[in-house]
């Protein structure tokens, strides 16, 4: 797609959207019943399932975008998808008109998560600033996010089913619990699973389409990769995880809506591990722009943000945390596209 002209890219990154926004809702009803079948819970549903095949598309994206050689590129595609996924969390919050969502879908797992994250983000930070080695050309740091994913997955699973504190229940909580109606006369779990191997294929074949496109714009016009990365292909590459976070309200299952996000965030980190090994100039935190550490500084606000909102547990509104939320994203891609 190297040659594709600028409005041939536009169609074919509105034709991914497209598709993302279509398979969107069908997917989130499939995990939400996939969840109360094998007892998983909403949550883990939602960071396990949702989470990670939403974010392929972005994965893909970034991996190419690093074996072209544009670290930038790919490092932008992979925190600007962070910031804008967090930024749903707000969005949705306005079409839950029953409670405020961080306080109808508070528990630990759900706190855990930005806190984990923001974590994750500091690791990159700190390697990016940092002594850049490696070996093969790979960062150590990369195998450290992959641990600390794993732990933090992990750790979800303990706190959910056993706290050493608990979230004081009011008339507005959601929890989360398997819903009466969720399994389906006739509908088998294989036949479950089948169903949600061909969405997260759907799902991922539009991550190609998107990396390629992108690179391709940014070739032909003129604009960096860091742009391109955090405000165009980061944006469309993340457009599942609205599909399903709204969906995911409509339908109540609110700690679902919330795994998802926090969920696909977390995955959403591993492409920097994953771009690390695919891009061959060495580790690719060495390659780290003022625009990538304005980024990873915004993931890190809006995450908290979002820890912030958990734990205050607002009853009705959407709450400084949500206007804050939206605010701190608009002054981030001002000040992205300034440095530019």
């Amino acid at each position: 797609m190297t040659g594709l002209p600028v409005w041939a890219g536009a169609v074919v990154l509105a034709a991914a959207a497209a598709v993302l926004l279509a398979v969107g809702g069908p997917f989130t009803r499939l995990v939400d019943r996939l969840a109360d079948r094998t007892g998983i819970g909403e949550t883990l549903a939602g960071i396990v399932l949702v989470g990670a095949v939403t974010s392929l598309p972005g994965l893909i994206t970034s991996i190419l975008g690093a074996a072209r050689g544009d670290p930038a590129f790919a490092m932008n595609n992979a925190l600007g998808g962070i910031a804008v996924q967090t930024v749903f969390i707000a969005l949705a919050d306005l079409f839950y008109r029953r409670a405020n969502l961080e306080h109808a879908a508070a528990s630990l797992p759900n706190l855990l998560a930005p806190v984990g994250l923001s974590i994750m983000l500091g690791v990159v930070l700190v390697a990016g600033t940092g002594p850049q080695f490696g070996v093969l050309g790979v960062h150590p740091a990369s195998a450290l996010l992959v641990f600390l994913y794993l732990y933090w997955l992990a750790m979800s699973r303990k706190v959910g089913s056993r706290p050493m504190w608990r979230v004081t229940p009011t008339r507005s909580t959601r929890h989360d619990e398997p819903e009466p109606d969720s399994e389906r006369p006739g509908e088998s779990l294989a036949a479950m699973w089948l169903k949600f191997g061909a969405l997260a294929a759907a799902v991922s074949a539009t991550g190609y389409a998107v990396g390629e496109t992108g690179l391709a714009l940014i070739e032909q016009t003129g604009m960096s990769g860091g742009v391109i990365g955090a405000v165009v292909t980061g944006v469309i590459t993340s457009l599942p995880e609205l599909v399903t976070v709204l969906y995911a309200v409509r339908i109540r299952a609110l700690h679902l809506a919330l795994g998802d996000i926090i969920g696909g965030n977390g995955f959403d980190v591993l492409f920097l591990a994953a771009s690390d090994v695919a891009y061959r100039g060495g580790p690719i935190y060495g390659a780290m722009t003022p625009q990538v550490v304005l980024l990873i500084g915004l993931g890190v606000v809006l995450n908290l943000l979002v820890a912030a909102g958990l734990i205050r547990r607002q009853e009705h509104g959407i709450g400084f945390e949500g206007f804050a939320m939206f605010a701190a994203y608009i002054v981030g891609m001002v000040f992205l596209v300034a440095i530019d």
